[in-house]
């Protein structure tokens, strides 16, 4: 090679060089502490993209080793990223500066994923809006009413299954993900599209939304990857075209709704279902988009099937490692069923206190989202207590880790140890409010949250009546964490043995 070839060649090393200083000496140049510990093109997020480790165990880590400081800064790849820890840093980004960060760090593809494109999730701005008030006004008073008759039809089939599996034995082990997932693909079946799911058969079919359910959330080592880049660099996964849903699921999906519609246009009888809510909005709005009532439907079997299967797998699992907890819950079960002539009625699932405080612990104690990813839109300043300070400007990601808050000594008193009590009128105004955040928080908190209430509670109201629960030896204590879950999930899984009381 001639002289020029070799000054050029050098000139590019040495921009190459400038580029990596620079970009990896982001938050050094602007004196934000960093966890060491990252890899040059992979950032801190290695062990997470290599699948090495799981995403729950990396954050706790990364929050730990920068645990007195008010935030600190991550490289994700190229990317410098802000985690907030403080808890009015948070607030101030998820509530009294929404304005700066209402998009969500998320993105998929409307051209690979056009069912999910639309899904709130993963919008801002005026879709983010109409996207969100369709589905406010499917969870109106009136329409939970209606959705906790649902729930208690579904019971009603899961205590039918569960007699089944106790027929021949007096204990039915059996893995709690799987178990509440037929629940809850049922509930969404039942209550979202007024069909039958087809979830209590003992061998569900192909086509039944609990099998459609595992489909979409067992990964394998490839699907692990793609997840992790779709939620961790969903820009790059949306440039390479890199679809988030299975088109298995996809066709699915577009094939219930199709036939659904068909058959409602033949039969004028009332329907008073979530399906039928976004039917009629379509038709307030003049026209009648199928592929929208199609995502629409899609968007609440993902709001409603995983997240809540994985609550009340860790509750059950919680109670079956805490007998005294369970009984003290089942006994209030049982008083407040005595004094509505054995009936669970909408009313009487208000009164089960003791459970909200199970629930919310359990919650605390096994967060589903690790954590939450904003992306800012007008420039910010955010200031901790510490002094640290961040001029954030659009384009950069915030992070907020909800699960190693949910886990920090600072905000709760033997944070290891599970304590409804934590939750209990006299003691939870001292929970330092941003701390808690299993449904997020401010403009973008889940707007299905009373649903989820709703299906739980009636979900272990029902079971605890006349089952009760214990530990399997086939669950590992303390629980250690899959790597190939985007979503907290315990690698030997959350065994127990059902037994009737």
């Amino acid at each position: 090679m001639d002289s020029l070839t070799w000054t050029l060649l050098l000139g590019a090393l040495v921009l190459l060089v400038i580029y990596f200083v620079k970009k990896y000496t982001f938050w050094q140049r602007r004196k934000i502490p960093i966890p060491d510990g990252y890899w040059l093109f992979l950032g801190h997020m290695w062990p997470v993209y290599t699948v090495t480790k799981s995403m729950t165990d990396h954050f706790e880590d990364l929050y730990k080793k920068c645990n007195k400081h008010s935030m600190y800064g991550l490289y994700d790849g190229f990317t410098s990223a802000l985690v907030v820890r403080e808890p009015h840093l948070i607030k101030t980004v998820m509530q009294s500066s929404f304005a700066s960060f209402q998009k969500n760090g998320f993105q998929v593809s409307p051209k690979k994923d056009p069912l999910l494109a639309t899904h709130p999730f993963f919008n801002s701005g005026e879709v983010w809006q109409n996207g969100r008030k369709r589905m406010t006004n499917a969870f109106s008073n009136a329409r939970l009413k209606n959705l906790f008759a649902v729930a208690i039809q579904v019971s009603k089939k899961q205590q039918t299954f569960l007699e089944m599996q106790l027929k021949s034995k007096d204990q039915y082990e059996v893995e709690l993900k799987h178990f509440f997932g037929r629940f809850t693909a049922e509930f969404v079946a039942n209550a979202g599209l007024g069909i039958e799911g087809y979830s209590y058969e003992d061998n569900p079919p192909p086509n039944s939304f609990h099998s459609i359910g595992l489909m979409m959330f067992n990964p394998n080592l490839l699907s692990a990857f793609i997840t992790n880049l779709a939620f961790m660099k969903s820009n790059i996964a949306v440039f390479l075209g890199i679809p988030l849903l299975d088109k298995r699921v996809d066709k699915f999906f577009r094939q219930v709704v199709h036939d659904n519609l068909e058959f409602r246009l033949k039969d004028p009888s009332p329907k008073y279902d979530f399906f039928q809510l976004m039917i009629d909005q379509e038709h307030a709005e003049g026209e009648m988009y199928e592929e929208r009532i199609v995502s629409h439907a899609l968007s609440l079997f993902l709001d409603g099937f995983e997240t809540s299967r994985l609550t009340l797998a860790y509750a059950g699992l919680s109670l079956a490692m805490h007998p005294e907890i369970q009984e003290k819950l089942r006994y209030e079960i049982r008083t407040t069923l005595a004094k509505n002539d054995g009936v669970l009625t909408f009313e009487a699932l208000k009164e089960l206190k003791y459970m909200d405080q199970v629930i919310s612990e359990s919650q605390r104690r096994y967060p589903i989202g690790v954590y939450l990813k904003k992306v800012c839109t007008n420039e910010c300043e955010l200031v901790g207590s510490d002094g640290l300070s961040v001029h954030v400007k659009p384009g950069m990601e915030v992070y907020i880790p909800m699960t190693p808050m949910h886990h920090d000594a600072e905000y709760w008193s033997n944070p290891e140890a599970f304590d409804p009590d934590r939750f209990s009128e006299e003691r939870k105004q001292d929970i330092e409010k941003i701390t808690f955040l299993p449904f997020g928080e401010g403009p973008r908190m889940c707007v299905g949250m009373r649903m989820a209430l709703l299906l739980i509670k009636s979900c272990l109201a029902t079971l605890l009546n006349n089952y009760k629960i214990e530990m399997s030896p086939k669950t590992t204590v303390p629980l250690k964490w899959s790597k190939y879950h985007f979503l907290p999930e315990p690698i030997t899984g959350a065994w127990v043995k059902i037994s009737k009381v």
